[in-house]
C-alpha cells in the first residue's frame, strides 16, 4: 500500500519507512530538514532510503498548508504515519513557538489532509511525556494525563485531543503511540546515549541530572518499528464498551486509540552508563547536577493494551540495543 510517512529524514521515521519499503510498501517521505540537529545526519538517513525502489522525498513544512494539500490529493496515501515534530524538551525554553507551528498547526494540516482524502488510518507520535506529574506507575493509557510539565508534553496531549475530535466527527482511524525513550542506530544527537556515547570516547565529563538517580523505559528502534507497523496494520475501531460516565482515556465510541509504546522495564541511568562504558571500552568522567526543569524522574509503560491489542512484544536487552549503537556511531563517524 501506499504510506505517507511525516519526519522521514528522522531516527523514528527514517527506520519506520525503510521497513515499509522491505516489506513492499510504498512510502512517500515528508521532512524540513531543519538544523535542530545535524542536517548531515538526516541526508545519511535519507540516502539509505533512497537506495531502495518505491521511496519518493517531499522537502516540506508540515505548517505549508498549501503543500500538504497538494501532497495529499496528488499522492493520495492509504495511510499516514505522523512522526514528524518539534522534540524535545529543554528546547522549548529558547524557542516555544516552534512546538506550536510544528506539533499543532502541522498536526492540524495533517489531519486535514487525512480527512479530505479518505486516509484508511492515521498513527501519529504522542510521548510518554504526557504523564507530566503522575507518579502512578507503570503508566497507563487508561489513567488521566492533564499535568504536563512541559510545553512539549503539552503539545502532544494536544495531539491526542484533536486527532480524537476527528476521529468523532468525521470517523477517521486515528491511533496515537506514546513513545518511552527510544534509542538506537541512526538515533539523535541530543539524547542521552549519543551525547554519553560521543563524549565519553572523546574523553570529555558527562553530565548527569537528577545526581543519575533517574530511570527510563529505553526501547530499542528496531521493537518500536515492529509495534508501529503492527499498529498501522490494525486499524483503529470505536470501543463497543465504552461508558461516557466513565470515560476510557485510551479508547472511545469514536474509532480511536492510544498506546503506550515502550520496553516495560525500566531502566536505572547509572546501568545504562555503565552498559555504554562497557561497549565503548572506556569509564566516564561523571558531572553529577540536580534535576533538570521539565524532566520527570522516572519512566515505566504498561503497555498491556498493545500486546492484546497487536502482539506487540519488546525483544531487545538493553545491553544488546547499547552495542549496537556504540558499533554504529564507531562505525559512522569513523572514530577507533
Amino acid at each position: 500500500m501506499k504510506v505517507l510517512v511525516t519526519g522521514a529524514a528522522g531516527f523514528i521515521g527514517s527506520h519506520t519507512s525503510k521497513a515499509l519499503l522491505e516489506r513492499g510498501d510504498e512510502v512517500i517521505g515528508i521532512d524540513n530538514l531543519n538544523d535542530y540537529y545535524d542536517v548531515n545526519l538526516k541526508h545519511a538517513r535519507l540516502r539509505r532510503l533512497e537506495s531502495i525502489r518505491n521511496f519518493r522525498f517531499e522537502k516540506c513544512d508540515l505548517q505549508d498548508r498549501a503543500s500538504i494539500e497538494r501532497i495529499f490529493a496528488e499522492h493520495k496515501p492509504a495511510r499516514v504515519v505522523n512522526l514528524a515534530a518539534q522534540a524535545g524538551v529543554r528546547y522549548a525554553f529558547e524557542n516555544p513557538h516552534s512546538y506550536i507551528d510544528s506539533n499543532i498547526v502541522g498536526f492540524l494540516h495533517i489531519l486535514e489532509g487525512c480527512r479530505h482524502n479518505g486516509v484508511e488510518h492515521l498513527v501519529y507520535a504522542s510521548s510518554s511525556s504526557v504523564y507530566g506529574a503522575s507518579t502512578r506507575m507503570p503508566f497507563s493509557v487508561h489513567d488521566n494525563v492533564d499535568h504536563p510539565i512541559s510545553l512539549y508534553a503539552a503539545s502532544k496531549k494536544a495531539n491526542e485531543l484533536m486527532a480524537h475530535s476527528y476521529s468523532h466527527l468525521y470517523k477517521l482511524p486515528a491511533t496515537g503511540l506514546r513513545f518511552f525513550t527510544v534509542y538506537g542506530p541512526w538515533g539523535r544527537p541530543d539524547m542521552s546515549l549519543f551525547l554519553f556515547t560521543r563524549k565519553i570516547l572523546a574523553g570529555e565529563s558527562i553530565d548527569v541530572f537528577n545526581f543519575g538517580q533517574h530511570s527510563r523505559d529505553f526501547t530499542f528502534i528496531d521493537d518500536i518499528v515492529e509495534g508501529i507497523i503492527r499498529t498501522l496494520d490494525n486499524i483503529a475501531s470505536p470501543n463497543a464498551e465504552w461508558n461516557g460516565e466513565q470515560p476510557d482515556p485510551g479508547t472511545s465510541s469514536a474509532p480511536y486509540r492510544l498506546y503506550n509504546i515502550g520496553n516495560n522495564q525500566p531502566v536505572e541511568l547509572m546501568y545504562f552508563i555503565e552498559c555504554i562504558e562497557k561497549a565503548v571500552g572506556k569509564a566516564a568522567i561523571k558531572n553529577m547536577l540536580p534535576l533538570q526543569p521539565g524532566d520527570v524522574p522516572r519512566t515505566y509503560a504498561d503497555v498491556d493494551a498493545l500486546v492484546t491489542d497487536v502482539g506487540f512484544q519488546p525483544r531487545t536487552p538493553i545491553e544488546v540495543g547499547i552495542r549496537r549503537f556504540v558499533d554504529w556511531y564507531k562505525d559512522f563517524y569513523k572514530v577507533s
